[in-house]
């Protein structure tokens, strides 16, 4: 299995690609997609053809994006939530699959914390693939997403072999 993992933002999308063997987990590929132009839609294009090129290049089976958090900038929120729609979209006309996670799933999985901050995330990253050279902590916090999915995938298909076994 490889996951893509994003983390959406309308500035800098984080993304991360790992390859999943059985317990076996590696680095693939890590970075940051940087917005441009001058206005919301420019900026959303540019995300949606950077995202575009890294699903065709990488090639992942399948996708993980963090949910958005709703915070007291509303205007925010709302571009952020845009950014996201571009996340969803671009593996989706892949056709991949595409899970989403709380931020804090992510963190608990991943660090044991729920609250854990961004630096703890990136030591435990760095710690699971080790020798990685992360890009950004954006792109650190999309391996990170990445992760998540890998374990809670790998459980989801553990428990299904595990019914079919019993179910005979």
């Amino acid at each position: 299995m490889r996951v893509l993992g994003i983390d959406p933002g309308l500035r800098n999308m984080g993304w991360g690609v790992i390859d999943v063997m059985g317990s076996r987990i590696s680095h693939v590929a890590n970075g940051i997609c940087h917005s441009t132009g001058d206005d919301l839609a420019q900026r959303l294009l540019s995300l949606y053809d950077q995202m575009t090129d890294i699903v065709a290049r990488w090639d992942p089976t399948t996708a993980a994006v963090e949910q958005t958090f709703v915070n007291k900038d509303g205007v925010g929120t709302l571009k952020l939530g845009q950014a996201r729609a571009i996340a969803l979209l671009v593996p989706a006309q892949a056709g991949l699959a595409v899970a989403e996670y709380a931020p804090n799933k992510v963190k608990k999985t991943v660090v044991g914390v729920g609250h854990a901050d961004k630096g703890q995330v990136e030591h435990m990253v760095k710690l699971q693939l080790p020798g990685v050279a992360l890009a950004g902590a954006d792109a650190a916090d999309a391996l990170a997403i990445a992760l998540c999915h890998a374990h809670y995938a790998r459980s989801g298909d553990r428990l299904g072999a595990a019914l079919k076994k019993a179910t005979g």
